[in-house]
């Protein structure tokens, strides 16, 4: 399967659980194996029973796993002081404090956080030869698919913005007078190279995520969930990305048949529902169900999570990345 493998779903699905015991899998299968975080609530940290910040650092009892949580209040601060650093240095000093105001302004807008965020994960994955494999915990369903629309909207925006400057130095050129030759700022344009190594890095991204990953879909069966999945494979695809595979998770047990109260036909007419909608999932959506994991008395930790990593029907093989 491919080296990198995204959990998507719904919140409060279970993707934590299933990312993490699908890390303890491949670890287990001998691949050197990240875990990385890219929700907000950060739960990476209490399933492993230990602090995870954005430097990878080892997993407890698990060789060759490791895992990291991205911050994305951090990332933010650190993407805009990336851009202040930039623009500091190709415009007059009287403009840097107007560039601050607008930049801490843009901290506050709709999309800062995708787009921090969404260059910290390819910077994962562009550095990532350290492992086999890597898994990431996604946010749920809405903003991930925000984050990996990225690449399609910001090409084509930075090929407008690369078209308006060049056309801005051509007028610049030609207005040259006298008998002074026009200046070439085209090919030195601090602006132009700027925007080129974002358009690299989309178009890199765009490729990794297409032909290097995986995406799999964690759901619960009920109604809400499988809805959004059905949605959310559509978009995906859209996106000619990789859905490989659904999980079903905190599937109710069948109490035992000798049990009659009203606790064990309250399961029963219950199991009768999941089930009902774990057919929907199977005839009316593309992807196979690859797992169906019941829900525990106790949290998914340990010897748990380990439990639950043999429930998975996913393939750990790691292919080589093709685009990294």
């Amino acid at each position: 399967m491919e080296p990198f493998v995204f959990f998507g779903g719904k919140g409060g699905v279970g993707k934590t659980t299933v990312s993490c015991a699908y890390g303890v899998k491949s670890a287990r299968a001998g691949l050197e194996t990240l875990v990385v975080s890219t929700d907000p609530a950060h739960s990476v940290s209490d399933v492993f029973d230990r602090s995870f910040d954005d430097d990878p650092a080892p997993v407890e009892g698990v060789d060759g796993l490791e895992a990291m949580e991205i911050d994305p209040d951090t990332e933010v601060q650190r993407h805009l002081d990336g851009i202040r650093n930039d623009l500091s240095e190709q415009v007059s000093a009287a403009m840097v404090n107007e560039i601050n105001q607008q930049l801490e302004m843009a901290h506050r807008t709709p999309g800062a956080y995708e787009s921090a965020l969404f260059d910290r994960f390819v910077d994962v994955m562009r550095e990532a030869d350290a492992y086999d494999r890597v898994v990431f915990d996604t946010a749920p369903t809405g903003g991930t698919l925000r984050l990996l629309g990225l690449p399609g909207f910001l090409e084509g925006w930075i090929e407008r913005l690369m078209h308006k400057r060049r056309k801005s130095i051509d007028l610049f050129e030609k207005a040259a007078v006298g008998s002074n030759e026009p200046r070439r700022v085209m090919d030195g344009d601090p602006v132009l190279a700027r925007l080129q190594g974002r358009k690299e890095f989309f178009e890199f991204a765009g490729r990794a995520l297409r032909e290097d990953a995986a995406f799999l879909l964690v759901l619960t069966p009920d109604r809400l969930s499988v809805n959004e999945t059905g949605r959310a494979v559509a978009e995906l695809r859209e996106r000619e990305l990789s859905v490989r595979g659904l999980v079903a998770n905190r599937l109710t047990p069948d109490p035992d048949p000798d049990e009659t109260g009203r606790g064990a036909r309250y399961l029963r007419e219950r199991v009768a529902t999941e089930r009902e909608r774990l057919e929907e999932v199977r005839t009316s959506l593309d992807p196979p169900l690859v797992a169906e994991i019941e829900s525990r008395t106790a949290e998914i930790r340990g010897d748990l999570l380990a439990e639950v990593a043999t429930e998975l029907a996913l393939e750990t093989d790691a292919e080589a990345p093709t685009v990294v």
